[in-house]
């Protein structure tokens, strides 16, 4: 039989601020850490048996959410925002390539949707004080993933390089039987 004792080691306490990231995508920053970490130690063997175990604690900061709005691009369908300031984030959702003044689709086209999604896209950006070369991630939605090399040449046009990261799916169905959704996260300047 085997008896094992806990071994515990310091670690010393690290610097505020230590762990905060340098990203400019960083939504909040570490106020302080402490690591922990003890030691398993065999007896009958003298070989360390377990790994240490850390806790990393952590305290952030609160920040203020504030919704944008745009009468130059479609209104929310349902209780959403067309998107969300926070930090030096902007959450656009959903955009749909629908006329702001009318709450149509432009046409049954892909490439006529794409268009009016990344102007009204553009619309709600420059609401919230940026524009398409501020944006870091988008995802796209298609009704059929046939039409993705049409909403790429369409999309090009939009985004200067380097381009932003992306996630391209194709979805079962979307709202009002739209052919492309797109949202996105963009930068404040």
């Amino acid at each position: 039989m085997a008896w094992y004792a806990l071994k515990p080691f310091h670690v010393p306490m690290m610097k505020a601020g230590a762990l905060r990231p340098r990203s400019p995508l960083a939504i909040g920053g570490f106020g302080w850490a402490s690591v922990v970490g003890t030691s398993l130690w065999n007896s009958s063997s003298n070989r360390s048996f377990a790994p240490p175990l850390a806790s990393l604690s952590t305290a952030t900061t609160c920040s203020k959410k504030e919704a944008v709005k745009t009468d130059k691009a479609p209104a929310a369908l349902g209780p959403y925002s067309q998107a969300i300031k926070v930090n030096n984030l902007i959450f656009v959702s959903g955009v749909l390539g629908l006329i702001p003044e009318t709450g149509k689709f432009i046409s049954d086209s892909v490439e006529d949707q794409t268009e009016q999604v990344l102007k009204n896209m553009g619309e709600i950006l420059k609401a919230s004080g940026a524009d398409h070369s501020f944006v870091v991630k988008t995802t796209i939605m298609l009704a059929d993933l046939k039409d993705f090399k049409k909403v790429n040449e369409i999309y090009a046009k939009y985004f200067p390089a380097p381009f932003p990261a992306r996630s391209t799916y194709q979805v079962a169905a979307l709202p009002l039987d739209a052919k492309i959704e797109i949202e996105c996260i963009a930068e404040l300047p």
